[in-house]
């Protein structure tokens, strides 16, 4: 039976996986908490790796040495840089970019790369799937699909390790890394996965706009709820495609 690991930097962007495999069961692992069950007939492994691309890349690759997934998926949610996309619109990690890395140093070691990309294949299922959802594809956006439809693109998802808020970070995050959202994992799972020659796919759900500083935007717990819903839903449906596929 193939296995796909489903990781989050957040309980709740987890939780309602964990809620949906059968035969759950809970193990402690390198500092980890591990959820593993069945999903229309694929073995899924979940966790939560906790913020940052230290806790993202340790989890990865603690999920791929122990399980062996064919393929590795990271959901959440991120800062929305690109003023064409939305609150609870969708980010597709076409290419994923660190952006407070000497990239040029990371790349002296394997696989010898400066930014990472979810893999062709299953960026392919995403994209199937939200269009399932609702969402339109904003790189083709259909005029007729409403004045204000729920959006999905295919673009670039930067990566640090401090939490973007303010006009200046905001700013030079975009100019750093020309990217649609930011976030705090992404590039490291997908620099894991394609050191490990793992299948990977990172997509997120836009937040905020990095307009707001972390303790206020913590005390917006249900709106963070139904945005971390939207990448889990949309999570459980491409993995049940990969299943059908499979």
């Amino acid at each position: 039976m193939a296995t796909i690991a489903i990781i989050g930097a957040l309980e709740k962007e987890v939780a309602q996986i964990k809620e949906e495999l059968d035969g759950a069961q809970v193990a402690q692992e390198a500092g980890l908490t591990v959820v593993s069950g069945e999903l229309d007939g694929l073995t899924v492994v979940a966790t939560t790796a906790g913020m940052g691309t230290v806790n993202a890349a340790a989890a990865t690759q603690h999920l791929i040495s122990k399980y062996a997934p064919q393929s590795v998926v990271f959901s959440g949610i991120a800062g929305g840089l690109n003023p064409r996309l939305h609150i609870n619109d969708v980010v597709i990690g076409k290419c994923l970019r660190y952006l407070d890395t000497d990239t040029a140093l990371i790349a002296e070691s394997a696989p010898e790369l400066e930014e990472f990309a979810s893999t062709g294949a299953l960026v392919q299922i995403a994209g199937a799937v939200l269009k399932d959802h609702g969402f339109v594809d904003a790189g083709v956006l259909d005029t007729a699909a409403g004045d204000d439809p729920k959006q999905f693109l295919c673009g670039t998802i930067a990566t640090g390790d401090r939490f973007v808020t303010g006009d200046v970070m905001r700013d030079a995050a975009i100019e750093a890394t020309h990217a649609d959202c930011v976030e705090m994992e992404g590039a490291a799972i997908a620099h894991i996965a394609t050191k490990n020659g793992v299948d990977c796919l990172v997509l997120r759900a836009i937040s905020d706009n990095c307009d707001e500083a972390y303790d206020a935007f913590c005390e917006r717990e249900f709106d963070l709820d139904e945005y971390a819903r939207t990448a889990s839903s949309i999570t459980l449906d491409i993995v049940r495609r990969i299943a059908a596929a499979c």
